[in-house]
């Protein structure tokens, strides 16, 4: 590879370390590298609790990882274990980006994640010292020294080698910080045979480069680039390019989807039996994302269900659910949405415990006036969309609990529950 014809700049990539896990700490005027501190999800959402984010030293301790459940959990008295305030993360994490754009350019400064952000450092970085490392060094003291966290810094000339370099060297550095280059990538990264642990490498990719004898990231580099198009598609040049640490992409110019869609899932509280109860959360989902679309003016021409069975009934016959996509007549009508999605669900379903269902809305199109059905009384359609875009007005204003279908009040419903939420999880009592 030329590297000379390849962008040069100067990219941070920056993860606020054991995020959740240590604004706790904080709060609870603890060290968040010293603490020994779990963040765990609802119980009753996710069959006993799900380790959001445990500190430092609870995983070293005890073996802990975000992945792990409440059953995981050693029964010690020096472990603390707190419910998600997802407000005061979210608040904590508007205060670090203000930090960084004291180094970047608000254009510069862009958010990644809730706990990570990536930064082009190219036009500012000798404003504040004589070494791209000497800068992130002041950073990081900046965020710890005011907001008592500690952030892990990769350093990179393009976004990806800022990232490989956050990931796989920062992480497990003494400094929280990690680097590379152009000049050190290949000594650094090519000796790397565990695939799955590179970024964008998942472990059916991994699996799939091992089987046409690509066993390290140096097999990658020297692969041909003709014959991995061909086995892998686009995606073979971009594992390529991976290899490489290349990277063109520039972060301004956002990338807009050809065919967008909308969609939501949610994890049940519990095994889900009974039909009614079932089709009473669909159609809650269905009612949401009919919602958020229509709040956009747009309209659908394909629904899309899945269902995810129960741990139990994945075991009884090896199926762990089912997902089907049907192609409508174009609508932004929730009851006739909901309709197809009910269909879908009777076609499929064979009494099955249910314990996720997702939803999606695809092939959309501007939705400015109403298509009358020919078979259908016109008037009744009118009343009908009249009646949609109130509700809609109304909780624009109020709220989406401001008003609600009775159904939402049965047994199984979980709309009103999950209103309190954020992101899913607990949002706290307040910002504090």
């Amino acid at each position: 590879m030329n590297y000379e014809r390849e962008p040069h700049g100067v990219y941070f990539m920056i993860d606020n370390k054991s995020f959740y896990a240590s604004v706790e700490s904080v709060a609870r005027s603890e060290d968040p590298l010293e603490s020994v501190i779990v963040v765990m999800s609802e119980a009753e959402n996710t069959n006993g609790g799900l380790i959001l984010a445990a500190s430092p030293t609870a995983k070293r301790l005890f073996g802990l990882s975000n992945v792990s459940r409440c059953r995981d959990l050693p029964h010690d008295e020096r472990l603390s274990v707190v419910p998600p305030r997802m407000n005061l993360y979210i608040k904590k994490n508007l205060e670090i980006n203000q930090i960084f754009t004291q180094f970047v350019a608000d254009e510069d400064c862009y958010p990644y994640s809730i706990d990570e952000s990536i930064l082009d450092m190219t036009k500012s970085w000798r404003l504040f010292g004589k070494t791209p490392l000497e800068v992130a060094k002041k950073m990081q003291t900046t965020v710890h020294d005011r907001l008592g966290l500690w952030t892990t810094i990769g350093i990179g000339e393009t976004p990806v080698q800022a990232k490989l370099a956050l990931d796989l060297f920062a992480k497990h550095d003494q400094d929280l910080m990690g680097e590379l280059t152009y000049e050190s990538f290949p000594q650094k990264i090519w000796s790397i045979t565990k695939l799955e642990s590179v970024w964008s490498i998942g472990r059916r990719t991994a699996a799939h480069l091992n089987r046409v004898g690509i066993h390290s990231m140096d097999d990658l580099a020297h692969a041909n680039p003709y014959e991995l198009k061909t086995e892998f598609g686009v995606i073979g040049t971009q594992l390529l390019a991976l290899a490489w640490g290349i990277d063109r992409s520039e972060l301004s110019n956002l990338i807009t989807p050809h065919d967008k869609s909308w969609g939501n899932s949610q994890v049940l509280p519990r095994d889900y039996l009974d039909q009614k109860e079932i089709e009473t959360v669909i159609k809650e989902i269905g009612n949401q994302v009919a919602s958020r679309m229509r709040h956009h003016h747009q309209q659908a021409g394909c629904v899309s269900l899945m269902i995810g069975f129960s741990y139990a009934s994945t075991n009884g016959d090896g199926r762990s659910g089912f997902a089907h996509t049907m192609r409508i007549d174009t609508t932004d009508n929730p009851d006739q949405i909901n309709q197809y999605l009910i269909n879908l669900f009777r076609g499929s379903w064979n009494g099955e415990g249910i314990r996720n269902i997702a939803v999606g809305l695809s092939h959309l199109s501007t939705s400015r006036s109403l298509q009358l059905d020919l078979f259908t009384n016109p008037h009744t359609q009118i009343k009908q969309n009249l009646m949609v875009r109130v509700l809609d007005k109304i909780h624009d204003q109020f709220g989406a609990t401001a008003l609600i279908p009775a159904s939402s009040l049965l047994n199984g419903a979980t709309m009103l529950e999950r209103s309190a939420l954020v992101g899913g999880h607990n949002g706290g009592n307040s910002f504090d």
